[in-house]
């Protein structure tokens, strides 16, 4: 079985929409000409090297493709035809869908030829409202020629979003901790390392509430995290280095609780759509994650409690119009009303740089003295 792969080319010149392979343009040739030279010539190529892409290709197919005898017009062997015809109606039935690809293609480069358009690499801890606010930038991109954003988001865990932010993989980055969290904590362990004032901005984006996902009338009557230590009740967990196995382990010690006493503390979804998708099909009877993603699965939401989700770039970032454009969409009315309207969400300073001691107060730097 030989595996495919495709490749396309840009140009400023317009041209049918093919997937072409340089040894079917080879076979064409020779059969259409009658000989190797003939073809070589009709393709503006040499006969050597004719000649010995058609051997490369015979050894990498292991068959034979052209016969060519003395005094003989060159022909194709029924493995070189069957390969040509192939070939053709591959193309036939698939032209409709090729061309659709290459406009997919043109429109989405059609970005980086636009200098009214914007980009911005989002690597953000999973969250619904990210999600909207794509799609928010989208619909200003139907409506204003001068204000075209594109958010190109991919959800990984908060450690590994900053850390990506840091690395130069992504301009922003999002991650989230409960309010005001306290020095010594554990969101401090975590962050304070990956974050530096005067490098670092904090931008506000939302307030949202983390609870337990679980089954409809929570028939196990769970209403704490207390409630599943030593219990029947199955828990599944989120994966290391996202931002609610944070907050998690952050309330367990909080609260005494040993994260051992939770069945199922071990067991993780990558996501809250994911957690929220294990409690609805019967494989685990709580999670914690956000309450849109359990109303989604049409489960019951126990708060439990209110987090802020962060957003923070490079303080070089803030004068790239990418940037700029984000704020000002975040800090729109109709964004901020989509936001309010969202299960388990309020807008909170969104699209405000916001003082990075306030919101992480585990930064205490001395007060300069005033003369």
């Amino acid at each position: 079985m030989h595996r495919l792969q495709f490749h396309y080319t840009l140009s400023r010149d317009a041209s049918p929409a093919l997937v072409r392979n340089p040894l079917i343009d080879l076979l064409q040739a020779v059969s259409s000409q009658g000989s190797i030279s003939a073809g070589a010539r009709a393709l503006g190529l040499s006969y050597r090297h004719v000649w010995g892409a058609l051997k490369r290709w015979e050894n990498e197919l292991g068959n034979e493709l052209v016969v060519w005898e003395k005094g003989q017009s060159a022909r194709l062997t029924e493995f070189g035809a069957k390969l040509l015809w192939a070939e053709r109606q591959a193309q036939a039935r698939l032209a409709p869908q090729i061309e659709a690809l290459r406009s997919d293609l043109e429109r989405v480069f059609a970005v980086a030829f636009d200098e009214n358009a914007h980009v911005v690499t989002l690597y953000a801890s999973h969250d619904d409202a990210l999600l909207a606010l794509r799609e928010e930038a989208r619909g200003l991109d139907a409506s204003s020629a001068n204000a075209q954003l594109h958010l190109d988001i991919r959800f990984c865990g908060s450690v590994d979003a900053i850390r990506g932010l840091n690395e130069g993989r992504c301009v922003m980055a999002g991650f989230h901790t409960l309010q005001q969290p306290a020095p010594g904590s554990l969101a401090e362990r975590t962050y304070k390392p990956l974050l530096q004032p005067g490098l670092h901005k904090i931008i506000g984006f939302a307030e949202r509430t983390q609870g337990l996902m679980v089954a409809p009338g929570n028939p196990l009557r769970l209403c704490r995290l207390a409630d599943l230590a030593g219990g029947a009740a199955r828990f599944i967990n989120r994966s290391m280095g996202t931002g609610t196995r944070v907050v998690l382990d952050e309330l367990l010690a909080q609260q005494g609780l040993s994260a051992s006493a939770i069945r199922g503390y071990e067991q993780t979804e990558p996501s809250h759509t994911a957690a929220a998708h294990a409690v609805a099909s019967g494989a685990a009877d709580a999670a914690l994650g956000i309450e849109i993603a359990a109303r989604a699965q049409g489960l019951d939401f126990v708060p439990l409690v209110q987090e802020s989700y962060h957003l923070v770039c490079l303080k070089s970032a803030l004068a790239e119009p990418a940037i700029a454009a984000l704020l000002t969409l975040l800090q729109s009315p109709r964004w901020q009303h989509t936001l309010a309207s969202m299960a388990g969400y309020t807008p909170h300073h969104s699209g405000e740089v916001q003082s990075m001691r306030q919101v992480l107060p585990w930064w205490n730097f001395p007060q300069q003295k005033k003369h």
